[in-house]
């Protein structure tokens, strides 16, 4: 009877293992609970939180948040373990539908990156553009916290280095490999310079020994929404364009205009972008 068992036991495990090869575990939601794979910058401001909750109640479908860098978000939106992705890496996100990864991709919203730093500035960067100021903080190689995680941010990042003609490296210059909350709280402890967006920086200066230095109107930080074609394999499609359809509601762009305000200019911290996406691709 014993023998009888293990070779049964056996039998079995042979037969899941082969189930398992066959049938390979990706996604398992159902076709009402949809993945956002979305920016750590993003997602720390707590917009996203209160956008969800809206459409949950609103639709039923539930929603499962993954906070990451603009290019794990891309790399999910390949692999079929996203949805719908919401980032802010333009040449990045054309890369993707260039490739037939995409089905649709609109702006969204948009808001400001920033310069933060110590009070006193001892690379003497206050008011200065972007590719201005990270030459005078090389040169005086004064810490700087590079997110270097592939995320958006740090791929504007490298763009205005590239600008300023400069390879960033050495001691002064430190990599975080974390999101931008995390970042912000190194950059502190550092008493280093890092390129933020301005509305997670706001969310957490108070927390900060790090001010405003340097704003550079040639950098907005823009978001996008992108339904990934593997949509139409997971079977998610009518869930993921519910919410992609409610994200650009006259009700999502109250939540997006009204969601806090830069204390000194009394400006929106995101700003929703007018024109509606219709069905184009971008």
């Amino acid at each position: 009877m014993k023998k009888f068992f293990l070779i049964f036991f056996s039998l079995l495990c042979l037969i899941l293992l082969i189930w398992a090869g066959f049938f390979p575990f990706q996604k398992t939601f159902s076709a009402q609970n949809i993945i956002l794979a979305t920016t750590t910058s993003l997602y720390d401001t707590g917009l996203l939180d209160r956008l969800i909750e809206v459409f949950e109640r609103q639709s039923g479908v539930k929603v499962k948040i993954i906070a990451c860098g603009t290019g794990e978000a891309l790399r999910m939106g390949r692999k079929g373990e996203a949805d719908l992705l919401l980032v802010h890496a333009p040449e990045l996100e054309a890369e993707f539908m260039a490739s037939g990864h995409g089905l649709c991709r609109h702006e969204i919203m948009f808001s400001r990156f920033v310069i933060v730093g110590p009070e006193n500035d001892p690379a003497g960067i206050r008011g200065l553009n972007f590719p201005e100021a990270f030459a005078r903080i090389a040169h005086s190689r004064t810490p700087f916290i590079s997110r270097a995680d592939f995320s958006g941010t740090h791929f504007l990042e490298r763009k205005i280095w590239e600008k300023a003609g400069i390879k960033p490296g050495g001691r002064w210059y430190l990599e975080s490999q974390q999101g931008m909350a995390e970042a912000l709280i190194m950059a502190a402890e550092k008493e280093a310079y890092l390129l933020t967006d301005f509305p997670t920086y706001s969310r957490f200066r108070s927390r900060l020994n790090l001010i405003v230095l340097a704003s550079d109107n040639n950098y907005r930080n823009i978001y996008s929404i992108i339904i990934p074609r593997s949509v139409l394999q997971l079977g998610s499609e009518e869930a993921t364009r519910k919410l992609w359809a409610f994200l650009f509601s006259p009700k999502s762009r109250e939540i997006i205009a009204s969601f806090g305000y830069e204390t000194s200019t009394e400006l929106p911290l995101h700003s929703p972008l007018i024109s509606g996406p219709g069905d184009n691709k971008k």
